[in-house]
């Protein structure tokens, strides 16, 4: 009786075993913080790139002008973005339909590439494809 009474006072291991519990918890999370926020740079990436390339588009004085341009601007710069690789990136660009006084780029990604896929998280993933477009008024007021 002695014995387990000692066993029960005694508190040296339980440094250990609140660590055996807690490290699968943290370890979780951190993986899950990294893997997301990896995917939320490429968003704004993608994001980014989207307003950058329409920027480019006022130098243009006619669509076509508008199109090379920003063409050029995605095949040149696409891969200096962070986690962007510009094979899996889809381009949309030109007038905006019904608006002719609005520029349109529309850039999607196939973001299957990027670690949060590889991870058993059981965390819910966003969709491994990320779009995003921007819009900029032609000259004028």
């Amino acid at each position: 009786m002695r014995i387990i009474a000692a066993c029960i006072r005694d508190r040296r291991g339980t440094s250990a075993v609140e660590f055996a519990i807690l490290t699968p918890v943290f370890l979780l999370l951190l993986t899950g913080m990294l893997a997301y926020g990896i995917y939320f740079s490429a968003a704004h990436s993608l994001q980014q790139l989207a307003a950058d390339a329409a920027r480019t588009a006022i130098a243009g004085l006619d669509e076509t002008e508008r199109n090379v341009l920003v063409a050029d601007f995605l095949a040149q710069n696409a891969d200096s973005y962070a986690l962007i690789d510009a094979n899996r990136l889809s381009v949309s660009i030109g007038d905006k339909p019904g608006d002719p006084d609005h520029y349109r780029v529309v850039l999607s990604y196939d973001a299957g590439n990027l670690p949060i896929w590889n991870l058993a998280l059981p965390l819910p993933l966003p969709s491994q494809q990320i779009a995003y477009s921007s819009t900029i008024r032609r000259g004028g007021i």
